[in-house]
């Protein structure tokens, strides 16, 4: 295998990803088995099936490289590779559970500390958002950018529930669409792809949920950081994020903003 071909880690990814999220439906709507990881932390029999298959085909494909996922224990040895797959083979597990189509395989491969290669990919949808560092974002393989929106006045959001009415605000948001995905990669590629303005979450991610979406959501021209503005790293010690801002520029600057307020 040749490190010095971009273009074939992708395709591998891409194809990766549309097997995992195959074996994934086999599982949706049916019977398995599900329990709880701690600290109200679903998981089922699909998460773990995928994040097997996922783990065999990528070492066999790249076996010096190194593994982050949400379903193996993390051994640390990722911070010797000088490449590294972060996987969640179901981000959205809850809504999988429902029987939502709000779950999607995310896959990214990290050079040091940033993406330069992503797939999330929704198999109840049949969506596939990618891009590489060099390329444009895609959907299905249409290039993809985000929304134009330059003010919140009816700004088409992905948050939580209830989040721009919490108490934290010293004053009211303007009105806003805001709707609520399960999976966050699944969120900020709906943002990539324009069909939300933007999307926040408050309450933490890991590098599993944002390593694919922050490449894909910057190819599509849009901005995405944590709440002060800090741009995302990836593959530190503790794989996790305080929050998520992502928004196309002008929106993103306006979010941003508020989180000042």
């Amino acid at each position: 295998m040749s490190d010095n071909d971009p273009g074939r880690h992708h395709h591998f990814a891409v194809s990766a990803a549309r097997e995992a999220g195959a074996l994934a439906m086999t599982y949706f709507g049916a019977e398995y088995a599900k329990w709880d990881k701690g600290g109200n932390n679903p998981v089922t029999d699909a998460d773990v099936a995928v994040d097997q298959f996922l783990r065999q085909r990528m070492q066999a494909f790249a076996p010096d490289y190194g593994w982050l996922s949400e379903e193996t224990a993390d051994d640390k040895s990722r911070h010797s590779a000088r490449r590294v797959w972060v996987v969640d083979p179901i981000d959205g597990t809850r809504a999988f559970i429902r029987g939502q189509p709000h779950f999607a395989v995310s896959i990214a491969l990290l050079e040091a500390d940033r993406p330069i290669s992503a797939v999330i990919y929704n198999p109840a949808t049949d969506e596939l958002f990618e891009a590489s560092e060099q390329g444009p974002a895609l959907l299905n393989g249409a290039k993809v950018q985000v929304s134009a929106k330059a003010e919140l006045q009816d700004a088409r959001m992905l948050a939580a529930k209830g989040l721009f009415q919490h108490k934290r605000w010293t004053s009211p948001w303007p009105d806003m669409q805001v709707e609520s995905r399960n999976s966050i990669a699944y969120q900020v590629a709906l943002t990539a792809a324009g069909h939300f303005d933007g999307c926040m979450n408050l309450w933490g991610a890991y590098d599993w949920d944002l390593a694919a979406a922050d490449l894909i959501l910057r190819r599509a021209g849009g901005h995405i950081t944590d709440h002060t503005g800090a741009a995302l790293r990836f593959n530190r010690q503790t794989p996790r994020h305080p929050s998520i801002v992502a928004a196309n520029p002008a929106l993103h600057g306006l979010l941003l903003g508020r989180m000042m307020t």
